[in-house]
């Protein structure tokens, strides 16, 4: 049965815009965890509140998108994770930050906490001070000739913190098993109750390389909600800033990924790159990350118009140096060793872990929120979305830059059609509860927001997920018999997001 016919026949939630919300039986969750088994639908997220859970799914051909509610008599509920894996880490998620407990789930362990706050469940009714906890449980090693190796939380560069443990035959890795957590800020606690403008704050901060990405998709959320008609140049101007985020990473990407193949002179061309793209967005925005320029109800700072050759300017330069840089990351033979089936991912996984962005599509997944869930102006640019079946690091290198010459070229057609007129809406009075979703394509792939606000305007409870979530598992399944040595050549492939997917 599809996605919203099952939502049809469930009790529905009036005030969710722009997809269906529908509360279900405990028979009916069942059916819907049988969607995902079969491969007819695809989890796009996993979240708990005060006595209930929300299950947001997607059936990609028809691009039906509907979420699904379950109230938890006796704070549980039946496990997704237990017949679909990619699910797991998120009902472990809940579990410690509301208490609610999936049964059936095959791995209770905590994983967002570590031990360090000073209660359990701080997000759930049944709060307890923190009592001392047991040391983690890393999965057992049994077998002749292996041994382990830890490597983290705190690491010799300057980058976020995470444990990984691997296990190895010589220096073939024969698992690596991943710890996460460390990034945790409370952001979810730190929405319910803010106002509008400072959940958009907070929003923009969840990761601060997607920081447009994130405050986009809230802003998405908050409009739908509360039902705002943005002016036509702040859509552009979003578009924008977007594709420049895009442009930033992907070039900081591809040069780390160098940089791990011991090419250091590829690492440094294209970080001039990446700073090039930074510095014309503070020039235009007022920011290098462009910080809080997207709000609810349009953007917070204009593009002047003695700006917009600056940014004709910067695609010229980039698309010469670019094409470049590619020729000789191309034809270096000892760079081309490195890359070229190491950290295969089978595009079977990708497809039942829903990994969105250049992993996904580097192993056969065609999904960009950009174009399956189409919003404004994306509908009226002319871009397409590479897709590669090979799923290694070359793969995903090569995703990247394609998606910048696709971006090169839609900041070319947003300037050429760039309207004028107000960047701004001013939003509403709010006088009853209402709830939003808003999913966007960011660089790493696509980004949920969910929130409901109250009959006062604040937001009651948001929930943020970021495309890493489905992704790291697939970094322990993409590097199994690589080397060691080959792990930050896979790490910098995925790029996933600690912070993000700490919340």
């Amino acid at each position: 049965m599809p996605l919203i016919d099952i939502a049809r026949n469930c009790r529905k939630v009036n005030a969710h815009w722009p997809w269906p919300r529908a509360i279900v039986s405990g028979d009916t969750w069942q059916l819907l965890v049988q969607q995902l088994v079969n491969g007819r639908a695809t989890l796009l997220g996993l979240w708990g509140d005060v006595a209930a859970v929300h299950m947001a799914l997607i059936e990609e051909g028809a691009a039906e998108l509907a979420v699904f509610t379950l109230e938890c008599e006796g704070g549980k509920f039946p496990s997704v994770g237990a017949l679909h894996p990619p699910a797991i880490r998120l009902e472990r998620a809940i579990r410690d930050l509301y208490g609610l407990k999936p049964f059936g789930l095959p791995d209770t362990r905590p994983w967002l906490d570590l031990g360090f706050w000073g209660v359990t469940h701080p997000l759930g009714r049944n709060r307890r001070t923190r009592r001392p906890k047991a040391p983690y449980d890393f999965l057992p090693v049994e077998g002749e000739g292996l041994h382990q190796i830890p490597v983290g939380p705190v690491h010799a560069g300057i980058i976020e913190p995470g444990h990984f443990r691997f296990t190895a035959n010589g220096e073939a890795v024969v698992r690596l098993e991943e710890r996460l957590g460390y990034a945790h800020k409370g952001i979810e606690a730190l929405m319910a109750g803010a106002s509008v403008e400072k959940g958009a704050q907070l929003a923009g901060r969840t990761s601060g390389d997607s920081t447009v990405a994130y405050a986009l998709a809230f802003a998405h959320a908050v409009e739908a909600a509360l039902s705002i008609k943005v002016p036509t140049r702040a859509i552009w101007l979003r578009a924008l800033m977007s594709e420049l985020e895009r442009l930033a990473n992907h070039f900081g990407d591809i040069g780390a990924v160098c940089n791990d193949a011991s090419f250091a002179l590829l690492h440094a061309e294209f970080t001039i790159l990446r700073e090039c793209v930074l510095r014309t967005a503070d020039a235009c925005f007022g920011h290098r990350l462009m910080m809080d320029c997207v709000v609810p109800g349009g953007i917070a700072r204009n593009l002047s118009p003695d700006r917009v050759p600056d940014i004709r300017i910067l695609v010229g330069i980039l698309r010469q140096r670019f094409s470049e840089l590619v020729e000789v990351y191309d034809n270096t033979a000892s760079l081309q060793d490195r890359t070229v089936a190491t950290g295969y991912l089978r595009p079977e996984l990708a497809r039942v872990c829903g990994a969105g962005g250049y992993i996904g599509r580097a192993s056969g997944r065609a999904f960009d929120a950009r174009r399956v869930l189409t919003y404004r102006p994306y509908d009226e640019l002319n871009f397409s979305v590479p897709v590669l079946e090979e799923g290694d690091v070359n793969a995903r290198v090569w995703i990247r830059v394609r998606e910048i010459e696709q971006s090169l070229s839609m900041i070319d057609q947003i300037i050429e059609k760039l309207p004028g007129g107000p960047i701004r809406a001013e939003l509403p009075q709010s006088s009853r509860i209402s709830e939003g979703l808003g999913i966007v394509e960011g660089f790493r792939g696509d980004v949920l927001v969910w929130l409901r606000l109250s009959d006062a305007g604040l937001v009651e409870r948001c929930h943020l997920r970021d495309p890493s979530w489905f992704q790291w598992p697939l970094l322990e399944a993409a590097i199994e018999g690589n080397i060691v040595a080959d792990f930050p050549l896979c790490n910098k492939s995925f790029n996933c997001s600690y912070s993000g997917h700490d919340l």
